[in-house]
């Protein structure tokens, strides 16, 4: 490449044809009037049109060798496109603005130079600086605010606005940039602020006259979905993981699997669990553990069966302990992460792309929400559709008080009615979720593209459709397959029937005998209380599983034995083995991969590779 030009003007071109001659005439006009001859170039990065825009461009160019086109066969993205056209570019200062001319060319002068005079290495115009003459209705100011507010907050950037269309660089400033800035749409620009001010660059933020042209909207898909993920996804790759050396992740990894141990007995109250303990048979105690314990290789051969769905190959102790640090993670931090934690060790470890990592925790949750389902929400659904319930609820209540967990004073019976309408939702929606997959998988049209163009039309869609389409396909492939889909759902079944012997053995422990019927309700009592921890209210759902375990056990027995502080004492027994086993193998599994919990917490959340981008 030949560097004889002095300024590069790149012009961002997506279905311009309307526009794109006048805005390259006026824009030579322009130049010529501040810059000797020849020493400019336009070059129309044009970005996969669908309309005559590239015919147009090759024309312009072709006339004036003044004008370039760089033309693409499919949709890059606008920061994709402005990327490549500034690569290929010969100037030293590197520029570009909106096609559409919103800002007024008078100020192109004042922007080129402050580059080229080597006073600034980036400049930029502003519609929020003092001077500044904007037409912003409330449509359109009010977001934008509210978005360059973010980025101030949470990126540290100095300045006002970071989306005007309307930008010039030093050429080396830029190519020292471009390899860490990752987005390739709408959020390029402000990327490429935030990091040239992090680089400790001189940037020039400078007013600007703007009239807005066409309309505007919020759009679902590009401003909620693109441009929010993209601030958290720079604030933690500039601000937290920098900081998370080695030695930090492991001594916070091993700080909070003893904080979730802790949190255990600061929900449930450890003078209880500790009586309750007290009075259980430990070798019953310590034979449910081992039951429990059986499921896990289990849960490998599950997984294992649907990665090799998917294609790819795992021996079963990596994928059993792979399981373990990920339900150990969902015991430790917010919001089930630990299920991120998963694709994390096997992409880095396996190499199975976090598309697919996902997918096919999505489709184990699925299968464990259908399995739950089936022992026991089925007859939940029934008691919530007849009003059932209410009996559950005014059996308990008439018996019981108040129980207080971790010095908070509960109403059985309301506890009682959300823990089992949460369950009954619950098991709906898997049940809803596998039949629309099902459905998707049979049909001609593309349903997610459908979804995803209704909520947005901007070009950001096409990305996000295509990461859906992906996550989606491979959830698709093993629900849809009649051989997989009866493997992985025997193999669920088995799993929690020996989460549910794990309790009926507790429940031995604790000197009651176990009937066909108790069977029965211990089915249906440790399905709800798994159903019902679902959502992410608490660390590893630990006082709702107790809750809906002790309110149905209690409610669907006349058994005297069975007094709700015995029955709780069981539910606590019960989850806490399941929690101690799951945590103890955590540990080990982490030791055995070297893996750091919050090592893989961070890692996990740079998704560089995934093609645009969970256990109960």
């Amino acid at each position: 490449m030949s560097q004889d030009r002095e300024v590069s003007v790149v012009l961002p071109a997506y279905n311009e044809a309307a526009t794109i001659e006048e805005t390259v005439s006026v824009t030579l006009e322009t130049l010529a009037s501040f810059l000797p001859a020849g020493a400019f170039e336009v070059i129309v990065a044009e970005d996969g049109c669908e309309d005559r825009t590239p015919e147009i461009a090759d024309r312009l160019a072709a006339e004036d060798d003044r004008v370039r086109h760089v033309h693409s066969e499919e949709r890059l993205g606008r920061g994709k496109a402005l990327e490549r056209a500034f690569r290929e570019s010969s100037g030293e200062t590197l520029v570009y603005f909106d096609t559409d001319l919103a800002t007024d060319m008078r100020h192109l002068e004042e922007l080129v130079e402050r580059v080229r005079s080597g006073e600034y290495d980036v400049a930029t115009g502003s519609r929020w600086v003092a001077g500044a003459d904007a037409d912003r209705p409330a449509k359109r100011g009010i977001p934008s605010r509210g978005y360059n507010g973010l980025v101030r907050l949470f990126l540290r950037s100095d300045l006002l606005d970071h989306q005007c269309g309307f930008k010039a660089f030093d050429r080396d400033a830029l190519l020292s940039l471009l390899d860490d800035v990752e987005d390739e749409h709408w959020f390029w620009d402000t990327e490429v602020l935030v990091r040239a001010q992090r680089a400790g660059y001189r940037v020039a933020e400078f007013p600007v006259e703007w009239t807005p042209k066409g309309d505007s909207k919020v759009d679902l898909v590009r401003d909620v979905f693109g441009m929010g993920s993209q601030i958290v996804r720079t604030w933690w790759q500039l601000t937290v993981s920098p900081r998370l050396t080695r030695r930090v992740s492991m001594t916070a990894g091993s700080i909070l699997v003893l904080l979730a141990l802790g949190l255990m007995l600061l929900y449930l109250e450890p003078r209880a669990v500790l009586e309750a303990i007290a009075g259980a048979d430990p070798a019953l105690v310590g034979a449910s553990a081992v039951v429990y314990l059986l499921s896990w290789p289990l849960r490998g051969l599950r997984y294992r069966d649907i990665l090799r769905r998917l294609d790819y190959e795992g021996e079963t102790w990596f994928l059993t302990g792979a399981i373990f640090i990920s339900q150990t993670g969902n015991l430790v931090f917010p919001a089930r992460a630990g299920d991120a934690v998963r694709a994390y060790v096997v992409k880095a470890r396996r190499s199975i792309p976090y598309p697919t990592g996902f997918a096919s925790l999505a489709v184990e949750r699925v299968f464990d929400l259908l399995a739950i389902t089936v022992l026991g929400g089925s007859v939940l659904v029934g008691l919530v559709a007849t009003g059932g319930t209410e009996e559950v609820v005014a059996a308990i209540a008439a018996d019981v008080g108040t129980v207080t967990i971790g010095g908070e004073t509960l109403n059985p019976a309301a506890a009682a009615g959300t823990a089992m309408r949460v369950a009954a939702g619950v098991g709906l929606a898997a049940i809803l979720a596998v039949a629309v997959i099902v459905v998707n998988a049979r049909r001609d049209s593309n349903l997610v593209r459908q979804v995803v163009g209704a909520l947005s039309s901007d070009s950001y869609a096409e990305y996000v459709a295509g990461v859906i389409e992906r996550f989606v396909g491979d959830v698709e492939r093993v629900v849809s397959d009649r051989g997989a889909f009866l493997r992985v759902g025997v193999g669920s079944l088995v799993i929690w029937t020996l989460d549910v012997v794990t309790a009926l053995i507790v429940f031995a422990a604790f000197g009651i005998g176990v009937t066909p019927y108790l069977v029965a309700v211990a089915f249906f009592a440790v399905s709800v209380g798994n159903l019902a921890k679902v959502l992410p209210l608490s660390p590893g759902g630990i006082g709702l599983y107790e809750g809906a375990f002790t309110i149905i056990v209690v409610g669907l027995t006349a058994d005297p034995e069975l007094t709700v502080l015995t029955v709780l004492g069981i539910s606590i027994v019960d989850h806490a083995v399941k929690n101690l086993v799951t945590v103890a193998g955590g540990l080990v599994s982490m030791a055995w991969l070297n893996v750091s919990l919050t090592t893989a917490v961070s890692e996990s959340s740079d998704t560089e590779d995934v093609e645009g981008a969970t256990e109960g």
